[in-house]
């Protein structure tokens, strides 16, 4: 599963670097074309990505930890307010050790 695109150098791509970006068919297969100028070493490039794969938050650094899936899950949820840091902070005052043996499921 693709978490960023990156252009052969390992320079991370922007959508600022896109000169091209469709919907290509190859057969059976569907693919989202994109075709790009790296900002960094100003080589042309193209990629192919699955449509399953494809998302805009692909082009956003930093979030390459997430799955496509799991970033359109957490947009789902909205800014984290000041009302849940401050219920948040209280309970960490409240944490006297950590819980051992406890996992999630």
């Amino acid at each position: 599963m693709k978490t960023s695109l990156k252009c052969r150098c390992g320079q991370h791509l922007t959508r600022r670097d896109v000169m091209q970006l469709r919907a290509m068919q190859y057969g059976k297969m569907n693919y989202v074309f994109l075709k790009f100028r790296c900002s960094h070493c100003k080589k042309l490039g193209e990629l192919y990505v699955k449509p399953e794969e494809w998302s805009e938050a692909l082009f956003q650094e930093g979030k390459g930890e997430f799955t496509v899936a799991e970033t359109k899950q957490f947009s789902k949820l909205g800014a984290i307010t000041f009302d849940e840091m401050k219920r948040f902070h209280m309970e960490l005052e409240k944490l006297t050790g950590l819980p051992v043996g406890e996992t999630e499921e």
